[in-house]
């Protein structure tokens, strides 16, 4: 395998946090990641956490925002930071092994949709392999919802086929008949999973931290036989690209739009300055909203009230949270499904707007 230097090997014997274990947690949409991020970041075990997600927006971290330090990095009440990665997953990784305090791990969510592979390479196959050491890949399952057919979705297979810890949760939702069918399907795709069990992601931080279960050299092996493919299929005139970091990352990142393209799904924003009327979004949300919306998430501004509302959809279940306003209200929501008319959505959003 190309050894990847993106440092001198003096400058990366400063890097003060060399080692530091990363777990990456997946699963599909609406499966309970955020929760179990929220449960971890309650620190029970006293560990400062760096936690690395796609958007700031998709973590409800209860208020415990303190203080901003960066544009993308927020320190949170309890020790911990949270760091979106807009640049890319390399550069936030750097930013928080360079900073000086005390952080004992990492742990980075990714989207609901994705392919976990791309972000488990990064971490064994670029120099970020001599930094950090890839403790687990940690797949949350709706015990629910979840089917082996699930959403006929390459990415949820994946997500467990990929797994060292599967956290089966919203075990309370689910009947134990169906609970042991999930474990058993599990067995299939991946032999020797660890598997627990959940609700609301509430699981002792010791079965899911620090637990070395990574098969990195598996993980090794299959980037080196993509690398050989890739080579292969471009002729070797993209080779150059594996000694920068950047194009590295770059290429896993490419894999990723593919395979959310294969699997049919499409995600929009809505905003807007004016408030809901919430009989009018209540009766979207009953009578028309389109049946493959899986995941919708969202800040919402009811005319009513003056409170600010979590929404949180997934599948066939939704919730709203009430709390107050941090910045001036607005609506704010996201919905992913495949194949969706987003005009129409958008019609119908706007609709329900006072």
């Amino acid at each position: 395998m190309t050894n990847i230097t993106l440092q001198t090997p003096d400058l990366l014997a400063d890097i003060p946090k060399r080692g530091m274990p990363v777990t990456i947690i997946t699963g599909f949409l609406g499966s309970g990641k955020t929760t179990l991020l929220n449960q971890i970041l309650k620190n029970r075990q006293d560990l400062k956490v760096a936690v690395l997600v796609n958007e700031f927006g998709d973590i409800n971290i209860d208020s415990q925002l303190l203080i901003s330090t960066e544009d993308d990095m927020v320190e949170l009440s309890n020790g911990c930071i949270c760091c979106t990665i807009n640049e890319g997953l390399v550069d936030a990784v750097y930013r928080v092994l360079e900073k000086e305090e005390r952080i004992d791990c990492m742990v980075i969510e990714t989207t609901g949709v994705a392919d976990p592979l791309p972000i488990i390479l990064t971490f064994v196959g670029t120099e970020l392999r001599d930094l950090t050491r890839l403790d687990s890949v940690l797949t949350v399952v709706d015990s629910e919802i979840f089917t082996p057919e699930h959403f006929d979705s390459e990415a949820a297979f994946k997500q467990v086929a990929f797994a060292d810890i599967v956290l089966l949760n919203k075990t309370d939702l689910a009947p134990q008949e169906k609970v042991q069918e999930l474990e058993a399907y599990i067995r299939t795709v991946k032999a020797g999973a660890r598997i627990l069990h959940s609700v609301c992601g509430d699981v002792p931080l010791p079965l899911i931290l620090g637990v070395e279960l990574a098969a990195i050299d598996d993980f090794q092996n299959l980037e080196t036989e993509g690398k050989h493919d890739r080579e292969h299929h471009h002729e070797h005139h993209h080779e150059h690209h594996h000694h920068e970091h950047h194009h590295h990352e770059h290429h896993h990142h490419g894999h990723d739009s593919h395979h959310l393209e294969n699997d049919g799904f499409v995600s929009l924003s809505f905003e807007s300055d004016r408030p809901f009327d919430v009989h009018k979004f209540q009766e979207f949300l009953t009578d028309r909203m389109p049946f493959d919306v899986f995941r919708a998430k969202g800040i919402l501004w009811f005319k009513d009230s003056e409170m600010r509302h979590i929404f949180q959809l997934s599948g066939p279940r939704y919730e709203l949270d009430a709390d107050e306003w941090q910045s001036a209200p607005k609506n704010q929501l996201v919905v992913i499904g495949r194949n969706l008319d987003r005009d129409a959505i958008q019609a119908q959003l706007n609709s329900c707007l006072a």
